[in-house]
């Protein structure tokens, strides 16, 4: 798993589970994180990828995921972790996002997921996901990771937050995507 991202690899790991597939995360193997500099989540999932396959012989999977917030045009979009500043603070990044928004009625956002299978050849395949749902403030649940709890999904009355971490992995966007990929690479 191409991540330093504990929580994205965990959710990786629990969605891999049923496929007897070893998660080992880039964090664990030493690798460096590259630079991602692509503009749209799909660039730097691949990005990631690639960079992972290569410097380590093995297929790799990487994530690049955030939230996009209507009223705000879309932000934070692939800038989503960087918002919580260099330490990557998502209580601080929670706190950036709900000041954005004061005075707007427009509170719809979703979480997007790009998922990238890559081979250290260069060869890659990329699925993406989404959950659509709307902010609320103050944030509720101490579950998930990042923005999960100021995200209420469609549908439901809890937040990622708040949920049973089965439950969102039923419904969230890298559970998604990751559907998509497991119809193209496992069936």
């Amino acid at each position: 798993m191409a991540s330093h991202n504990g929580g994205k690899v965990g959710e990786i790991a629990h969605l891999l589970s049923p496929f007897s597939v070893e998660v080992v995360s880039a964090g664990e193997l030493g690798l460096p994180e590259p630079e991602e500099t692509g503009e749209t989540f799909r660039a730097n999932a691949e990005l990631k990828a690639l960079a992972a396959a290569r410097a380590t012989g093995l297929p790799a999977l990487a994530d690049d995921s955030g939230l996009m917030v209507d009223a705000l045009n879309g932000a934070p979009g692939i800038y989503s972790a960087r918002w919580g500043g260099p330490e990557r603070d998502f209580v601080r990044a929670m706190e950036r996002v709900e000041a954005e928004l004061a005075g707007k009625t427009d509170r719809r956002a979703r979480f997007v997921c790009a998922l990238t299978l890559a081979w250290a050849d260069g060869h890659c395949e990329t699925f993406e996901g989404t959950v659509g749902g709307v902010m609320v403030w103050p944030p509720r649940g101490k579950q998930g990771f990042g923005y999960d709890p100021v995200f209420q999904p469609d549908g439901r009355t809890l937040t990622f937050g708040e949920m049973d971490p089965g439950a969102k992995h039923a419904i969230s966007h890298r559970a998604d995507a990751f559907a998509k990929l497991v119809a193209a690479c496992f069936v």
